[in-house]
């Protein structure tokens, strides 16, 4: 996950994108359903968090909760991967896990998802409990709860169901793949696998009473300059600087607002020159230069300005480079959308669904729109509106995380009332 949370006051007007599904009511009774206990949830936890699963690697994650999932009673053909990771530009060892259990009362099917991969700093990781935190023993290592406190919390609340024989409409739980890579899960999960969900809940992120309904827009891109090389000592003026383009490009994005945080009247968004990789040795001058660079909006009209400012201001770095005989270099450019935002409306029947379980729960809710991408992106472009509620997540994607516990525990009780409390729905 890839989240800086912004906090709206409950009376904002939430328009853009605005969804709602036909035929469904804000749920009318209250789940008195019974969790797992704490200590049995939190030694599950422990247990995710210490198998290794980067992006792409998540094949023993799988298999685990294949295992918790299969004890309690679920058979192959409720239990199922799909086959994202072959239509992942990353490839990897395993699709989305999809457990889907047919309802036993009506009600529209709710579909619960997280992620299962961590970053690398995360692999290998040793948890261990401090009070009601949970660390990582390595100070130089993560620990995972992004995402194995959401992982966890599904795993609990299908469990939770499965041993006491609960009470609940169709549900779907949806393990994602690759989402630290670039949402790869989410945006080739197999939607035929997921029985057509008509509320969505995912996992990642760190208050338990706040519901994320919208995220930013993402769009990456690949910029190849290509100089001339030359004797840095005998003949530097018979080349073209690869690493002198690039860095009047970067500078004059930075001079005219277009680097960083970017505001332009009313307008928002954020780009960034995130990795530059050029030059053989000193006394050679740089002929190539790779760059990946991303730019971020809400806005998607205004993200497209971001992305062209950028090609422009490469663009002109070039021409103003030349060799003694007046040659120039050259810049190539590839992009791709990552990912596109989003926005739901307050009155959406899962953010309705949402905010009754955070109240349930003896919470006030907290709505946020994140600067970064989540699984919720693709899944809501596919026609599955997805709120995002946090699990106790903290510091994530370094090695000061740390998990709360009691968060956690949060989380895991709005889950399951959102999985058992019955709707008006027919």
């Amino acid at each position: 996950m890839r989240v800086a949370a912004r906090i709206l006051p409950a009376g904002s007007a939430l328009g853009l994108l605005a969804r709602r599904v036909s035929n469904v009511k804000q749920p009318a009774t209250t789940s008195t359903a019974a969790p797992l206990p704490d200590e049995q949830a939190t030694r599950l936890l422990m247990q995710l968090l210490a198998i290794p699963g980067p992006s792409g690697g998540e094949r023993k994650v799988v298999e685990f909760l294949r295992q918790q999932l299969g004890k309690a009673g679920v058979s192959s053909s409720e239990l199922k991967t799909d086959d994202a990771q072959r239509r992942s530009a990353l490839g990897g060892e395993v699709g989305n896990l999809v457990l889907r259990l047919p309802g036993t009362v009506r009600g529209p099917r709710r579909m619960l998802s997280a992620h299962l991969d961590t970053v690398p700093i995360c692999v290998g990781t040793k948890p261990v409990k401090r009070g009601q935190r949970i660390e990582a023993a390595d100070p130089q290592a993560g620990l995972g709860g992004d995402d194995r406190a959401g992982v966890a919390v599904l795993l609990s609340t299908a469990l939770s169901i499965l041993r006491n024989k609960l009470p609940h409409p169709p549900l779907t739980f949806l393990w994602t793949v690759q989402e630290e890579a670039g949402l790869h899960g989410a945006r080739n999960v197999r939607l035929s696998a997921l029985g057509k969900p008509q509320l969505a809940f995912n996992w990642d992120g760190n208050l338990a009473n706040r519901l994320t309904i919208g995220a930013t827009g993402g769009y990456r891109m690949q910029i190849q300059i290509r100089g001339i090389a030359s004797h840095a000592g005998g003949h530097p003026e018979k080349g073209v600087s690869a690493i002198v383009i690039a860095s009047l490009a970067t500078a004059d994005l930075v001079e005219h607002g277009w680097h960083g945080l970017i505001e332009k009247g009313r307008q928002r968004g954020t780009s960034n020159i995130g990795v530059i990789a050029g030059g053989v040795a000193t006394n050679v001058v740089s002929d190539l230069v790779n760059i990946k660079a991303e730019a971020r909006s809400h806005d998607p009209a205004f993200r497209k300005r971001i992305v062209r400012e950028i090609e422009r201001a490469y663009r002109r770095a070039v021409k103003k480079v030349r060799s003694s005989d007046r040659r120039r270099g050259e810049v190539d450019i590839q992009g791709h959308l990552d990912y596109e935002s989003f926005l739901l409306s307050k009155d959406d029947p899962s953010v309705l669904a949402a905010a009754a379980a955070v109240e349930a729960a003896g919470s006030d809710v907290d709505f946020a729109i994140a600067n970064g991408g989540l699984d919720a992106n693709w899944l809501t472009a596919h026609g599955i509106p997805t709120v995002t509620l946090g699990c106790g997540q903290n510091e994530i994607h370094t090695a000061a995380e740390w998990l709360d516990l009691e968060e956690f525990h949060r989380a895991r009780r709005i889950a399951l009332h959102l999985a058992t409390t019955t709707s008006n729905a027919k």
